[in-house]
Parts: C-alpha cells; sequence; structure tokens
C-alpha cells in the first residue's frame, strides 16, 4: 500500500477528520462534487501545510465564537471514532491494538469533564497510565507477528512513531506534576491531545503498512 508521507504516513490532523470531514459528510447529501473538492483541497492543503486545519477552524472560532478553546474541545472530541484512524483488518492482534488505542482516547478525552473532580480526577490520571502501557503493549505485539515490519522502509517510521507516542506520554506525566504545583490545566490539555495525535499517529501508519 501506498503512503503519502515522507516517513510513510498519511495526514493526521484532529479538526480535519472530526470536525471538517463530518461536515462535508453532511454536505454530500446536497452537492457530492463540491465536497469531494472540498475534501480533497483540505487534505491537500494540510499535507503540505501541516496544522491548517486547525489554523482554519481557530479563525472562525475566534471571530463567531471567542470564548470557546478549541484545544480543550479537541480534547473532548478526541474519542470521535473516525474511519481514518481505525484499522478494519482483521488479523491477529490487531482488533486489541484498535480497542487499546480507543479506550486510551476515550479516557483522555474525560479529563475536561473531570477536572473539577479531584478524585475522579485521580481516578483518571490512573486509567490513563494503564492504558498507556496497554496499547504500547499491542502496537508491540503486532510489530512482532507482522512481517511488513522486518522491511527497513517500514521499521524505521515505525519507531519513530513509537518514540514519538513515549516521549507524549512522559510530557503528559510531566505536565500534571506541573499542574498540581500551579493548576495551570491548560497545559494538561495540550499534552493530552498531543498523546491522542501520536496514538493516532501510530494507528494511521499501521493502517497504511498493513
Amino acid at each position: 500500500m501506498t503512503m503519502d508521507g515522507e516517513d510513510g504516513s498519511t495526514v493526521v490532523s484532529l479538526p480535519l477528520h472530526i470536525i471538517l470531514f463530518p461536515i462535508l459528510d453532511e454536505l454530500q447529501h446536497t452537492d457530492l462534487s463540491a465536497a469531494q473538492t472540498l475534501r480533497a483541497a483540505f487534505s491537500k492543503v494540510e499535507q503540505k501545510n501541516p496544522g491548517f486545519s486547525q489554523d482554519f477552524v481557530n479563525g472562525i472560532l475566534k471571530n463567531k465564537s471567542p470564548s470557546v478553546d478549541l484545544t480543550e474541545s479537541l480534547l473532548k472530541l478526541a474519542a470521535y471514532d473516525s474511519e481514518e484512524y481505525r484499522i478494519t483488518l482483521a488479523r491477529a492482534r490487531v482488533p486489541q491494538l484498535n480497542e487499546q488505542a480507543r479506550r486510551l482516547k476515550l479516557i483522555l478525552a474525560r479529563l475536561p469533564d473531570e477536572a473539577n473532580d479531584r478524585p475522579q480526577f485521580l481516578q483518571t490520571i490512573k486509567d490513563i497510565a494503564s492504558a498507556i502501557k496497554d496499547l504500547l503493549e499491542a502496537v508491540n505485539v503486532v510489530f512482532k507477528n507482522n512481517e511488513a515490519f522486518r522491511r527497513p522502509e517500514h521499521k524505521r517510521p515505525f519507531h519513530k512513531r513509537k518514540s514519538a507516542f513515549f516521549t507524549s506520554s512522559k510530557l503528559f506525566s510531566e505536565s500534571l506534576k506541573k499542574y498540581f504545583k500551579d493548576g495551570n490545566i491548560r497545559h494538561v490539555y495540550s499534552c493530552a491531545l498531543q498523546l491522542v495525535r501520536d496514538t493516532n499517529a501510530i494507528l494511521v501508519l499501521l493502517k497504511a503498512i498493513m
């Protein structure tokens, strides 16, 4: 299977896939040609200029709904079951990986609604740590059991994505330690959202390779 990105991945963008694409899916019912044209255009621009979709959505929000925090809103939407971030192959261990990735994103998406409930927030943090561990184990199993990863052109981007996910996990943990000192929950949300992005990046890469 061909892959679009320089490191073997396709576009990974939450605003594109969980905000803009669902809107365009609705547009298809009234103007299929326009919806397909816009979908292709947004995908192409996001590929060439990563972050464009987020800037686009943020610009609209600042003009129409300045009180809306895009980072918090995206985090709440992180559990949206987008087709782009779902591996449909019925191969050994792949369903478990999908399940663990979705579980992690579901738990991360709860953070904004539980930030003011200290006991529940602390439990959610424990759940996130457990979900991260389970997802890494599932990723490693898929890597070991799939011959495609014996090829250097697949092995290198895989390790790059896995390393990015591990780094995001550490940064998220550090943001929590800082939060308990200074109360800056926004930084926690930003790190959680990056963890979601890196989870999706792994799924997109594995989907393309497998």
